[in-house]
């Protein structure tokens, strides 16, 4: 939907989760020798400003990254992640400047990085990159933020559509993360017939899958029509911090499904959760479920 843009909502309880795992399954997979594909069906920006008018008009991240940011308990994945999201508040400014800091100082919580900045982050240098999105301003914005790399392809097209011209991969090796909006209910349907021909097409894949903890039947119902598909083993994941509104509305939470997960995942979101639902807590029935089905 080109209404949306993740700006109003970046660095969110949502955005925590989804980071979180996928920082965990990158390092997993850079931790192999081999070189491997980074496809995002719904890219973004590729960072975002959190004074900006956007961020503000919500401040969503106060609820979420800014519970992390200075705490010095952080557990080691969560820790692993803050720091990313540091390094990237450390980048030269338009003027090429770089924040300077005394050492053992946390820099100021200015950015936010979008998915496609935290694989940059992860990934060597000159690893390939799909990244798909279909808002032309924020297509321009991501181009201009991956600065014409020749490994990565900033694609102005629906990645629902997209995603079975990149697989296989060569080498067959790739991650793929789709977190549309969700605005319009058929994104639901879309997820299904777009993950289902993924997999048919290259079932080796890991293949993670955001959705949000709302007040709809399709939400309720995709983390059981995902595990249909996911012959090889699958992870789900989800965070419950907040209540619904007055009306039974609202984003209460957000959930991760992963096809063909690593094997470290479970054990390693299993011991981080605890602290980071009771970090970002709105309320005292704060939650969270973690299944899995190995391969």
């Amino acid at each position: 939907m080109l209404a949306y843009r993740h700006a109003f909502h970046a660095g969110n309880h949502a955005d925590v989760l989804k980071h979180l795992v996928l920082t965990q399954v990158l390092r997993y997979m850079v931790g192999k020798d081999k070189p491997f594909r980074y496809i995002d069906t719904h890219a973004g920006a590729g960072g975002y400003l959190l004074k900006g008018a956007q961020a503000q008009k919500t401040a969503e991240y106060r609820e979420g990254i800014n519970q992390l940011w200075s705490r010095p308990d952080l557990p080691p994945a969560l820790a692993d992640f803050v720091q990313l999201v540091q390094t990237f508040n450390l980048q030269p400014d338009e003027n090429g400047v770089t924040p300077q800091l005394e050492k053992g100082m946390t820099p100021p919580l200015a950015l936010y990085p979008g998915s496609p900045s935290i694989a940059r982050l992860l990934m060597p240098r000159g690893s390939a990159m799909r990244l798909f999105e279909l808002h032309p301003s924020d297509a321009r914005t991501l181009a201009a933020h991956f600065g014409g790399e020749r490994q990565v392809q900033v694609l102005n097209e629906d990645g629902f559509a997209g995603l079975k011209g990149q697989l296989p991969p060569t080498p067959r090796r790739a991650v793929t993360l789709m977190d549309p909006s969700y605005e319009l209910v058929a994104d639901y349907g879309k997820v299904i017939a777009s993950m289902r021909e993924a997999v048919a097409r290259f079932a080796e894949g890991v293949y993670m899958v955001w959705y949000p903890q709302v007040s709809r039947v399709e939400a309720a119902q995709l983390p059981k029509r995902l595990m249909a598909l996911a012959p090889k083993g699958w992870l789900h994941v989800r965070m419950t911090v907040s209540q619904p509104d007055e009306r039974g509305f609202g984003l209460t939470g957000s959930g991760m499904f992963i096809i063909n997960p690593p094997y470290t995942l479970h054990q390693t979101l299993a011991a981080e959760l605890p602290f980071l639902v009771d970090a970002l807590a709105q309320f005292d029935g704060a939650s969270y479920l973690i299944e899995e089905q190995p391969a």
